[in-house]
């Protein structure tokens, strides 16, 4: 049977109404249930069998969930925002260039119209391209649970190959835990994001890129840049960071430190790409992120 075809596993089905009913329902049943926000990668993967949890916990009829907001000089997304709704947002291309420009080429409108941010992030894919962006724009998660709140910056969210053996797809969200919202400092800067795919669209990442930067009297007083697709979790190019730190801008300055990328990666060889493409391209997509700030966005 195809599996267009192919029914999903049974399973039991819980709508809470509040994030408290939520969380004692991911308590009672730990490992066994999964939360359903948009349901874009959780269905596929249970068609497919390659999860088959026992309770599906809807999260779509709980209040609050979505939501695009100022708050001092913060910007806070709800974990239920659909990605149209970013997308769609004025303050978000704003605020958050790179996000901003991630979602753009994302995936299709239809599939854009259901993922929900917190999802995209919860789902721990290597390939998925909110997070390289949210990484240099130094983002944070508010995760809810049984023992109350925490705060966790990006940075430490994603769990890498060499701390378990599980690799892509994990996090350190907990078995009780939910990702209500995603907290973006808006400091002065620019940002962008680019994306390498076989075609445009709903191409899965070979490799992606995001850039930070800020630029005073011609000089980079500050960079950040992160690549995705190539490893279990985004990578800082910290190399690239400390060689652009204070030195003028110009096309020799950041070709040169563009090129450290190579030097603070491993990707591997797949069926999408090699491991030699996916290095050089890095190198690419940073250096051309980094012109395009220099250039004012150009």
């Amino acid at each position: 049977m195809s599996e267009e075809l192919r029914p999903l596993p049974e399973f039991e089905y819980a709508a809470p109404r509040s994030l408290a009913e939520a969380i004692v329902l991911m308590k009672q049943h730990g490992g066994a249930a999964q939360l359903l926000s948009g349901g874009t990668d959780l269905l596929p993967r249970m068609k497919k069998r390659k999860c088959a949890p026992s309770v599906i916990v809807d999260l779509n009829g709980i209040p609050g969930l979505s939501f695009i907001e100022m708050r001092g000089s913060n910007l806070h997304i709800g974990a239920g925002t659909r990605l149209t709704e970013l997308h769609e947002s004025r303050i978000v291309k704003e605020r958050a260039g790179a996000l901003a420009a991630a979602i753009s080429v994302m995936s299709s409108p239809g599939i854009r119209n259901r993922a929900t941010i917190g999802g995209n992030l919860c789902n721990g894919s290597k390939c998925a391209d909110t997070p390289a962006p949210l990484t240099v724009l130094d983002a944070s998660v508010k995760l809810r649970g049984s023992d109350g709140e925490r705060t966790v910056p990006l940075s430490e969210f994603f769990t890498r190959r060499e701390q378990t053996l599980a690799g892509p797809g994990k996090t350190v969200i907990r078995a009780d835990e939910i990702l209500t919202e995603v907290i973006i400092p808006c400091r002065q800067g620019s940002s962008t994001f680019l994306k390498l795919g076989r075609r445009r669209g709903s191409s899965i990442s070979i490799v992606s890129a995001a850039a930070f930067a800020v630029i005073t009297t011609g000089r980079f007083e500050d960079v950040r840049v992160a690549v995705s697709a190539v490893a279990s979790a985004p990578i800082r190019g910290r190399k690239v960071e400390a060689a652009l730190k204070g030195m003028p801008v110009s096309e020799e300055h950041i070709e040169r430190a563009s090129a450290l990328i190579k030097e603070e990666i491993e990707p591997i060889s797949d069926v999408r790409a090699s491991a030699s493409y996916r290095k050089e391209m890095a190198s690419v997509l940073i250096e051309r992120a980094l012109t395009r700030i220099a250039m004012g966005g150009r």
